[in-house]
């Protein structure tokens, strides 16, 4: 139970890993002069008050930041004969010992299985008046 538990964790944790790995977004940030207006991370960030005034001044004090965080756009996988020779060795014998690591047991056949009590017709005992104290 507990070694299938925390197979499933690693497993969902590599692909939260893969994931966050590759995926890309912007984070947007507006200012007006040196004040921090609004972050966005998805979407446009709002302007402030003052930008409709500034484009009538051609004079503008508000300032717009664009921080870009890029994924990985592919991803490798390397074929088994890439790797060098002792690589390879490490791998073959690492598996071949996980491998044999688990031996099934021989199966046990059970001669009784199918075998029904009797019927019991009454409590011997009670008749006997044998208890275990």
């Amino acid at each position: 139970m507990n070694k299938r538990l925390l197979n499933k964790g690693f497993s969902a944790v590599m692909a939260l890993l893969v994931l966050f790995s590759t995926v890309s977004f912007t984070i947007e940030k507006h200012f007006c002069g040196d004040v921090l207006v609004d972050v966005s991370m998805f979407v446009e960030a709002e302007k402030c008050a003052m930008e409709p005034l500034e484009i009538l001044k051609k004079k503008t004090c508000c300032k717009d930041e664009i921080a870009i965080v890029e994924g990985q756009d592919e991803l490798k996988v390397s074929a088994f004969e890439d790797l060098d020779f002792e690589q390879q060795q490490v791998i073959t014998v690492f598996t071949y010992s996980y491998v044999h690591l688990f031996e099934s047991s021989p199966k046990q056949t059970i001669l009784h299985k199918d075998y029904s009590p009797p019927n019991l017709v009454s409590d011997i005992q009670v008749l006997d008046q044998v208890f275990i104290i």
